[in-house]
């Protein structure tokens, strides 16, 4: 209990602390010595703090965990026996430490869903935001967290001026996030709900924003998913639209996935055999197929905007079998990436014939490396079994 209420004191002396690390007990030496300055250190052995920092020694997180579990626990059940509100800080006090030290203890955050929505408070709702970043600091693929940051947002909809101005903030938390626990699939998720709550301008902002990210990370499928989402977002929002929407507008759009194609292919040019970009590339083509190389001659009706479908369909047949041969290629060496590479792009093109059976004798009166079949019993011959089931 000692322990438990140093920790707690520390976290009260200093509300803006925005990490909390597990440390173990050898590096406390380390650490005391290079402090300067103000920092909150108990015996130099357990804690550890500065610049908003806190550090806790890996052997004393057990101890912790009980006495702070049986805090709550008495807290809790006294709060629901007298309902008297000067509990509650009790209840939020040690559900705090507790969240911190074991943060899918869902018990804990129910208990502060309980507090908060009795009080209304916009204040409280974004206290609740800043203790779950804070334990996402130290456990960024807590269920529990996440959640408890979409239960926040739902619940300050329409009731707060600054939402937009919040889910900016949560995309980069996002990212953040995603820098330092790589395959985050739980924060990039969080992410893809967030889409739902913006307005198209940060839709298009978002799409420009993360292909930075996703151009540095092209081996994390996640970023590319979400990137998927924001596109989805916008053709819906643009499918909704068409009816009061001018010509200009649809063609846009069919700009946004040209632009995106093209941007994928150079990264599947630049990074040979990353598989994330040939199923982002499936999702792009499928898209494009189905919405625009069929569609964009009936919305068109300008002279200047005209576009011929069979026209839009041979340029994309045309431009997906160049990308097929360049990829295809394989160099006289053992880089095992140009055969995943060849595996990838002959796999993408029996994919989109499969989608589009309509299109498959287009494809093979273009091919010009040889039957599909030959190329991938070439570079996968463990699979011939199955390229044979397919092809023919």
């Amino acid at each position: 209990m000692d322990l438990l209420l140093q920790f707690q004191h520390i976290l009260e002396s200093d509300p803006l602390i925005d990490e909390v690390g597990f440390v173990h007990p050898t590096q406390f030496a380390t650490l005391t010595e290079d402090s300067t300055g103000d920092a909150a250190i108990s015996d130099g052995t357990t804690f550890w703090c500065r610049d908003h920092k806190l550090g806790v020694s890996t052997q004393a997180v057990l101890p912790l965990y009980n006495a702070a579990k049986r805090a709550f626990i008495a807290a809790m059940e006294e709060y629901k026996r007298l309902g008297d509100d000067g509990l509650e800080s009790e209840v939020m006090k040690h559900s705090k430490a507790l969240l911190l030290l074991s943060s899918d203890f869902g018990t804990a955050w129910n208990s502060r869903k309980l507090v908060v929505s009795k009080k209304q408070q916009l204040s409280m709702y974004m206290g609740e935001l800043l203790l779950s970043a804070l334990v996402l600091s130290c456990s960024p693929k807590s269920d529990q967290a996440w959640s408890h940051r979409r239960w926040v947002i739902k619940s300050i909809t329409g009731k707060c001026s600054a939402l937009q101005e919040i889910l900016g903030k949560e995309s980069e938390l996002v990212e953040k996030i995603a820098e330092r626990s790589k395959m985050n699939y739980r924060a990039w998720n969080h992410r893809c709900w967030l889409v739902s709550y913006m307005t198209r301008e940060q839709v298009l902002h978002e799409l420009k924003k993360s292909r930075n990210w996703a151009g540095l990370h092209v081996a994390d499928n996640c970023c590319f998913h979400y990137r998927r989402r924001l596109m989805l977002w916008i053709l819906k929002d643009s499918t909704c639209k068409l009816e009061n929407a001018s010509p200009v507008y649809s063609v846009e759009v069919s700009e946004v996935w040209k632009e995106e194609l093209d941007w994928n292919e150079m990264l599947i040019k630049r990074y040979i055999g990353r598989e994330a970009l040939w199923l982002h590339r499936r999702f792009l083509s499928l898209c494009w197929m189905k919405q625009f190389a069929t569609n964009l001659h009936d919305v068109s009706c300008h002279s200047d905007l005209k576009i011929s479908t069979s026209d839009s369909f041979n340029s994309f047949i045309d431009n997906e079998l160049h990308l097929l041969n360049s990829c295809s290629t394989l160099p006289d060496n053992d880089f095992e990436d140009f055969q995943v590479q060849a595996t990838y792009s002959a796999t993408y093109t029996l994919w989109l014939t499969k989608q589009i059976p309509e299109f498959w004798f287009e494809f093979q009166e273009k091919l010009t490396i040889g039957n599909l079949k030959t190329m991938l019993s070439k570079v996968c011959p463990e699979r011939s079994f199955l390229w044979d089931s397919l092809i023919d």
